[in-house]
Order: C-alpha cells, then structure tokens, then sequence
C-alpha cells in the first residue's frame, strides 16, 4: 500500500521512513497527549512521517494482576481525542473480532498482535472495517507465510495492509531477528515495519513480567533502515521504568531525537 493511504499522514514527500510510536498503554489522557506533542515536533523537524500509537487494552499479559488498562472507553476516547486535536494517524492493537468495529471508529490503523496474525476472523473482522491493518508477524512464522494472513485481508476486498516484522522465537526466553524478512514480506507487496522494541523482548520470564534489551533498540533500527525498510515502530515513555507495561523494552523519549537523527542519515545514505 501507499502510505499517503493514511489519513492525516504527514511529510511523505521526504523520503524518509515512516515512524510508529507512542507508549505501550493508554495510561493517562495527559501522558498521551505529552509523547504525541514530542514524538510530533521531532518528525516534525526531521521531516519524518508520523503515526501515534497506544494500545488501549493490554490482552496479553503474563499474569492475572498484570495491568490491562484504564478502560476501554476511556482509552479509546484518548486516542481519537489525539488524533482529532492534534491532527495525527493513531493506531491500536485489537485482539477479538468484536473490538474491530469499536476500534475503528476511534483510529486510523487496526494493529494484529503476532500472537493472532493467524486468526482469520479477527483478520476478516479488521479487513471489513476499511482501515489500514498492520499485521505483526508471528513470532512463530517465517515471511513466507505472512502471504497468506496479507490475502486474507485482501481478500475482504481491502489492500491497505502493512506488515510488522518483531523477530522469531529463539530458544525458551528470547527472539533473533532475520534481516532477511524485511525485503522478502516487500517483495509479497507489502509496506514492512521494523518493531524495534518488542523484537527484544525476553517473553516467559519466572517473574511473569517480560523483560528486554533496550540498549539495542538502536542497532535493531539502524540494520532496519540499512536494509530499506518502510517504517519503524518504536514504543516509547518519559520514564520507563515506571511505565504500566512493557518498560523494559521502551525506548526513554528523551534519547529519541538522538535516535531518529542518526537513522535519518543512514536513510540519506541509501537512497
């Protein structure tokens, strides 16, 4: 798909890659508001497509007292409130087929979790919506099979498809990335993302809470943008540490600039 398919999208004469980041949850209205204003004037200044990004109910989680989110109302309302005020793209993730609908009133992009990238109602209840559907690659599949979760989109007569690669199962607690995937789900026809921050999560951790290797953030997006991907997704938050879910894989916000700079010139560099 073109990304100019995106409503609200912005600076896509650059050249640059698009990037897809925001916190992990919907944790406060005035927490959202703060990393869209910032993550938007860097993009802004860098010339770099923007699209917000926070998921508004946390399905998967490790544990039963694990957060999940403020409410699904409440969250959604947020991320539309985002969207419209600020004049921005925004996407959740969605996890049933029921949610599709709902979710689609409030954003631009229904996000498939990796777990459910073979669910083919909850791809056909996305697909009927009309948005834009970014499916994240299992992290069970090779890029070979993600054609057959893409058609299905397709099929429902909506070619406004995206695909996330979030590295592969490596052992019992961590993931590897193949680079390889990026240019092969391209040659499928499809606009491909790096996710730089859930591709080193370190899942099934004793604790029940999932761990990460956020000082890769950067060499994961900067061999991504070496080898012509589309977009990133980066997931990122003032203060990590204190983050409701996922902190140990996010990207502090104030290290973003510095980030984005340096990818922006290794995309120059390859154009």
């Amino acid at each position: 798909m073109n990304i100019n398919q995106i409503p609200k999208i912005k600076h896509t004469e650059s050249g640059n890659f698009f990037l897809i980041a925001g916190p992990c949850a919907i944790e406060s209205e005035d927490l959202a508001i703060e990393i869209a204003l910032r993550v938007s004037a860097i993009c802004d200044k860098l010339k770099i497509p923007y699209i917000f990004k926070g998921s508004y109910r946390k399905a998967n989680r490790s544990r039963i007292d694990s957060f999940t989110g403020i409410g699904d109302e409440k969250a959604l309302a947020i991320l539309e409130k985002v969207g419209r005020t600020y004049h921005l793209p925004t996407t959740t993730d969605i996890h049933a087929d029921e949610e599709a609908s709902m979710a689609a009133e409030c954003v631009d992009i229904l996000q498939i979790p990796a777990f459910l990238c073979r669910q083919t109602s909850l791809l056909v209840a996305a697909a009927q919506t009309g948005k834009v559907v970014n499916i994240k690659k299992g992290q069970f599949a090779s890029s070979e099979t993600m054609a057959h979760a893409m058609q299905k989109v397709i099929d429902l007569g909506n070619e406004k498809v995206m695909l996330t690669e979030r590295g592969n199962t490596f052992g019992y607690q961590d993931l590897v990335v193949d680079y390889r995937n990026i240019p092969e789900m391209q040659q499928l026809g499809a606009t491909v993302i790096m996710d730089c921050t859930h591709s080193l999560q370190q899942p099934n951790s004793k604790t029940g809470v999932t761990g990460g290797k956020p000082a890769l953030i950067e060499t994961i997006a900067r061999a991504a943008v070496a080898v012509g991907v589309d977009g990133l997704f980066i997931e990122t938050h003032p203060n990590p540490s204190v983050a409701k879910s996922d902190g140990a894989n996010m990207l502090p916000l104030d290290k973003l600039e510095d980030l984005l700079e340096k990818l922006v010139s290794i995309r120059q560099a390859i154009l």
